[in-house]
């Protein structure tokens, strides 16, 4: 009887243990999930940006999506933008809490302190993409663009990393077409300053690490066009 009951009793454990033994004998073989690449991160921003056009954004559970990133953050994408009011990255992105690493600048300019921003996402956070975002009718470009003088030391430094763009596009552009072309140009230089004044950014572009997208908002339509191919690298 006492032999019997025994034997009961081991079966009985061992059907309990079976089950969970199996599950981590295959979770410990499961294959990891591979990392997504700049091109596939810059696409599912894309995708966004066309469900913020038509007015869909995805729902989200920001409760718990908030809770859960307490503990730390891993963003896909670093995005350099302006400041201004209407270019919300996370909205015309359609992205949530934990997606993105913003850096915003009045006429998305890369000083000291945005460099080191991004050097922080870059060697720390390992986002392996930049996108580097102008946007119609910017107010910074615009100021640069009428050689106005600045009424602060302050804004007179922001008007100075946007006057090698404007320059440039005055090479080419002239009446209502200046500033739209000079808004472009500033997006392309910002993108080189960032470049030019960061090793620890150029080194991870060159290395193939980090990729660099250059890109413009559109204000009225909400559509973000691609200035540059997903995966450029500057010299």
């Amino acid at each position: 009887m006492m032999r019997t009951l025994c034997l009961s009793l081991v079966l009985s454990l061992a059907a309990a243990i079976a089950p969970s033994a199996v599950s981590a004998q295959h979770s410990s073989h499961a294959p990891s999930q591979a990392a997504p690449s700049a091109a596939e991160i810059w696409n599912n921003l894309m995708a966004g940006n066309r469900r913020f056009v038509a007015g869909k954004p995805q729902a989200r559970d920001l409760v718990s999506l908030r809770q859960k990133l307490a503990s730390g953050q891993s963003p896909k994408a670093i995005i350099l933008s302006c400041s201004d009011s209407r270019v919300g990255p996370e909205l015309i992105f359609d992205q949530s809490l934990g997606d993105i690493f913003v850096v915003r600048t009045a006429g998305n300019v890369a000083d000291a302190v945005a460099l080191g921003s991004i050097e922080y996402a870059v060697d720390h956070l390992h986002s392996p993409l930049l996108v580097v975002l102008g946007h119609q009718k910017c107010g910074a470009v615009n100021a640069a663009c009428s050689g106005e003088k600045m009424p602060s030391p302050n804004l007179d430094a922001i008007v100075e990393k946007i006057n090698p763009a404007v320059a440039q596009a005055k090479s080419y552009a002239h009446g209502d077409d200046l500033v739209e072309s000079a808004i472009k140009e500033n997006v392309h230089q910002s993108a080189k300053d960032i470049l030019a004044n960061s090793e620890i950014i150029r080194n991870a572009v060159k290395s193939g690490k980090l990729s660099v997208v250059e890109a413009e908002y559109e204000l009225e339509t909400g559509r973000v066009t691609q200035l540059n191919p997903p995966a450029s690298k500057h010299n």
